[in-house]
């Protein structure tokens, strides 16, 4: 349910694995959440077929999939995940969705061996290093960053640096909840 600023208000969030089935509303958020870079709905759909398990959705009964990260095992090396893309409706901000769902990614099954996590983001990308800081600073980790594909050796100067985020994760114990 909405209240009367747009927000929603649940009682019933779901953090979950992906199925195909979600690939178009994941779609149709990430182009609702501006700037991200939008894929093909193709893409998202093979993350939902493919990389289900270091996927996650956010859904309330109200509103379907209000939140979305991305993400997959860097295969040089198994200890290491590396988050493609967050993103979070907009009428779901500011209720800590994205700290929530990275902490759900790192304390499942499939991935609690993971030791550290990275993205790229880039330097103006205020909302995206705050959502990493502040999940760094919950789960007791530590945060380096350089930058990694940069804009005029990368991207022939169409789109700024991405400095690729390193966060050290504890390695033992249960993690806690961002």
């Amino acid at each position: 349910m909405l209240d009367g600023s747009g927000t929603i208000q649940s009682t019933t969030l779901t953090l979950r694995k992906p199925t195909r089935e979600d690939g178009e509303a994941i779609w149709q958020l990430i182009r609702a959440c501006k700037p991200l870079d939008e894929n093909s709905m193709y893409c998202n759909l093979v993350q939902c077929d493919h990389f289900a398990d270091t996927c996650v959705i956010a859904e309330t009964p109200e509103q379907g999939v209000v939140g979305w990260v991305s993400g997959h095992m860097v295969p040089s090396d198994p200890d290491t995940i590396f988050v493609w893309q967050v993103a979070v409706s907009p009428d779901a901000r500011g209720m800590g969705l994205g700290g929530k769902m990275l902490s759900h990614l790192i304390n499942r099954e499939h991935t609690k061996h993971v030791t550290r996590m990275q993205t790229t983001i880039t330097l103006d990308n205020d909302a995206s290093w705050a959502l990493f800081k502040r999940f760094t600073s919950r789960m007791g980790g530590e945060l380096t960053h350089e930058p990694h594909f940069k804009r005029n050796d990368h991207f022939g100067g169409h789109h700024d640096t991405e400095h690729m985020v390193t966060i050290q994760l504890r390695e033992t114990g249960v993690r806690k909840a961002a």
